[in-house]
């Protein structure tokens, strides 16, 4: 198994050799590895087992490092870089030539953010190199949001988890693109639409595709092993009557289903908390003997867009 621990230059030296570290995030934990160096990004998709074409996000240190990476910033990337970084953004920009191919799926843009991390942060700042960092699980499961989480999925792949304690966004990163210099969003997440169209003006939202443009656009993904049933919860019920079932909610309860098989994502509603905990329970739920999960979509202001994003997914 992996060791755990806080020796941040034991992550640097680990990092400087090649090898691979978990590292944690404000949104989800990270399987972080040298982002310049080839061999080092393959391990990342062999350790995760996660197909070539789907890109990688990078992290950097500074801004200053991002101009190193990329050709040009738009003025409203930039903009948004001085309001969000560090925090839950990526922003997707032309790429220089000195990122691999192989971290951005063959395109000729690259993914890119400051995570908020304060432990990560200082990671990056003793580093010569960016982090490309996916989250530390194998593909298209539940993203981590705990050390747990890691080392029961990747403790075996990997040396050392760079604790950092529970996310605290809890979904990943909003993903914003500059087509002909307009945003699209590429993928909902920490920073909700409104906060960016408020300082930006008015942005899009694009559909999943198969064909990922950026990390985190394919239709199926943070997906449990258990089936995964998305809509009217009274529905459902009746529908899976006979069967063992497990719910997930925002804030209800229901009477049909014992209350041990059943998860609020928050007693008061709050979207910001459900994020935080919708991952958690996705795992716990998919722990149980149960067959099926019944979820419900939550209310769409604030977080919930990304979060009904990342029920959608999963469900399908």
């Amino acid at each position: 198994m992996a060791e755990i621990g806080v020796d941040i230059d034991k992550a640097r030296k680990l990092l400087d050799q090649g090898q691979l570290v978990a590292i944690p995030t404000e949104t989800v934990y990270g399987l972080a590895g040298n982002a310049l160096n080839p061999d080092t990004v393959s391990q990342i998709f062999a350790v995760k087992k996660r197909p070539f074409f789907d890109p990688l996000i990078v992290h950097v240190s500074d801004l200053n490092q991002l101009e190193e990476l990329v050709e040009h910033i738009p003025e409203s990337a930039r903009q948004l870089a001085e309001k969000f970084w560090p925090g839950p953004l990526t922003l997707v920009l032309p790429k220089r030539s000195k990122v691999p191919d192989l971290v951005t799926g063959g395109l000729n843009t690259v993914a890119v953010r400051l995570p908020g991390h304060p432990m990560t942060r200082k990671l990056l700042q003793t580093l010569s190199f960016p982090l490309a960092a996916p989250s530390a699980n194998p593909f298209g499961y539940i993203s981590p949001t705990t050390v747990q989480h890691v080392q029961d999925q990747l403790g075996d792949e990997i040396p050392y988890i760079l604790d950092g304690g529970d996310c605290q966004v809890g979904i990943e990163s909003t993903i914003v693109a500059f087509e002909q210099n307009q945003p699209i969003i590429y993928r909902q997440g920490g920073i909700p639409r409104e906060q960016i169209s408020s300082l930006i003006g008015a942005v899009k939202v694009i559909e999943q595709k198969e064909t990922p443009r950026a990390p985190g656009m394919l239709r199926s993904h943070y997906a449990p092993g258990k089936p995964l049933y998305l809509g009217n919860i009274p529905e459902l019920l009746q529908r899976f009557k006979d069967q063992p079932i497990g719910l997930l909610t925002l804030h209800k309860h229901y009477s049909e289903v014992p209350d041990d098989f059943q998860i609020q994502l928050s007693a008061s509603g709050n979207l910001n908390e459900a994020a935080k905990n919708l991952f958690a329970a996705l795992r716990k739920l998919d722990g149980m003997s149960i067959n099926f999960i019944l979820a419900e979509p939550v209310p769409t202001n604030g977080l919930g867009p990304a979060i009904n994003d990342r029920l959608r997914r999963a469900a399908t």
